[in-house]
């Protein structure tokens, strides 16, 4: 039987350091099942107020630290839960008066523009005041501006972020490296060339910022002069190189269609993972050994995974869209299987994968009754795994189905996500071709309620 947990929705894994943090400060009569931790954690639905249970803590006669708020902030954030995560920032400063370092306002402001959106974290810059504005807080913006590709306004804050190392002498090579990804997502390599001579000269650039450049190479499917800078690394007894660095080259003989270079590259990576990296190190081959076709070290590279501790959804995802993208179906139901049976937490981005997977082969069987088993053991399915069922039926031509079931997704759709365009397209016109009027302009409401203005405009009515 599929696991069952509280929440029906992303529950947040815990972090043992950040539990043990929460525990000892609550009081002598508090117990592990009852830290504040784990009161958010329960919360589970990205709706669910942090105030409310941040107050209740304070209530019971409890205290909580500033240090302790900030484990709790970047716990949340290194989880995705960018909206619980600003909302404790906000309880930090409008509700404990707490004064703000410029590390806690660097972090909200990200927060602020991924949550809010990019204006809101302009307005929140601009209230600021200038005495707070160190480098920590521009390089946050900087982020903010690189993450939308906004390269004028990018620029401009790192001259200011180069004025306030001249005067106070900060390591800004992070702030340099974020341009640097900036410019090789954008495709302007000769800013990039620019800036990494900058860089020489003034003798700050290290391995991560080389690898940078090499990705550069490999986004722009240069393999001659990605090849020629990773010999000069591997050269040069001053550059330290590290898995991700093969990772990088294996990817771009991977996209050039090199596979025996690529596997060169990836067992050089393999020889270069460090402990503390090994989690993010194993979910890259195995994405990497299954674009290669490589099915025995896909399962290899997953045995030496699961003698980590605390295994994560995050790895089940990786080896299961491995497995899907080598068609070995009956391996990715094992895993499946062995995933509902485990320690973690119920995430639906892994049925989301087994939908596309059972959709991708054509096994429309299977795909129905494990709706139907989510369906009797979660009270409400995700979006996505409704979507890949309308998908399949639209493909299959079964478009009465089709309709109905992708009016199912629009309705469990969460915030972010949107239908397939064409399998939405079809079913309007499949019921504007049947003369249902009143459900077209039904299914045309709950999109607008839901915010997918997709393909609204080819709809005249």
């Amino acid at each position: 039987m599929m696991k069952l947990i509280a929440s029906r929705w992303k529950l947040y894994a815990i972090n043992s350091d950040a539990f043990r943090l929460f525990h000892s400060s609550s009081s002598s009569s508090s117990t592990p099942t009852d830290s504040l931790l784990l009161r958010i954690w329960r919360a589970g639905h990205p709706s669910i107020l942090m105030a409310p249970i941040l107050n209740r803590w304070l209530e019971e006669g409890r205290d909580i630290r500033h240090s302790e708020l900030q484990v709790l902030v970047n716990h949340l954030r290194a989880y995705r839960c960018f909206n619980h995560a600003l909302q404790v920032s906000e309880w930090m400063s409008n509700e404990r008066n707490l004064h703000l370092l410029s590390g806690d306002i660097a972090i909200r402001l990200d927060l602020i523009a991924k949550v809010q959106g990019l204006d809101q974290a302009e307005k929140y810059f601009s209230s600021i005041s200038d005495a707070s504005r160190d480098f920590k807080v521009h390089g946050a913006l900087l982020n903010c501006y690189a993450q939308h590709n906004f390269v004028e306004k990018a620029e401009a804050v790192m001259k200011k972020i180069k004025e306030y190392a001249s005067k106070h002498g900060v390591d800004i090579v992070m702030s340099y490296n974020v341009l640097l990804k900036l410019y090789t997502r954008i495709g302007e390599y000769k800013k990039l060339d620019a800036i990494m001579q900058e860089m020489k000269e003034m003798n700050i650039y290290n391995s991560f910022t080389l690898t940078t450049r090499l990705n550069a190479y490999v986004t722009n499917n240069n393999i001659d002069e990605m090849e020629k800078l990773l010999a000069q690394m591997e050269a040069d007894p001053l550059v330290t190189m590290d898995w991700v660095t093969y990772s990088s080259a294996a990817n771009g003989y991977i996209r050039s269609g090199q596979f025996e270079k690529s596997l060169t590259m990836l067992k050089k990576s393999e020889q270069l993972i460090k402990r503390n990296k090994k989690r993010a190190a194993y979910e890259s081959l195995l994405t990497m050994y299954a674009a290669i076709g490589k099915k025995d070290d896909v399962y290899r590279i997953w045995n030496m995974s699961k003698n980590l501790s605390s295994p994560r959804n995050s790895s089940y995802i990786c080896m299961l869209t491995a497995l899907v993208k080598l068609d070995d179906i009956d391996g990715a139901e094992r895993i499946l299987q062995e995933w509902e049976f485990g320690d973690t937490c119920f995430d639906f981005r892994i049925p989301n994968v087994m939908m596309r997977a059972y959709c991708k082969n054509g096994l429309l069987e299977k795909a129905e009754a494990y709706v139907e088993r989510l369906s009797k053991e979660r009270m409400k399915l995700d979006g996505r795994i409704w979507g890949s069922l309308a998908g399949h039926y639209y493909k299959c031509n079964d478009m009465d189905k089709a309709v109905e079931t992708m009016k199912k997704a629009i309705l469990a759709g969460q915030r972010g996500w949107k239908p397939c365009p064409f399998t939405l397209a079809a079913c309007i016109d499949h019921v504007k071709d049947k003369g249902d009027t009143e459900l077209a302009l039904e299914i045309l409401r709950i999109c607008r309620e839901k915010v997918i203005f997709l393909l609204l405009h080819i709809i005249n009515y």
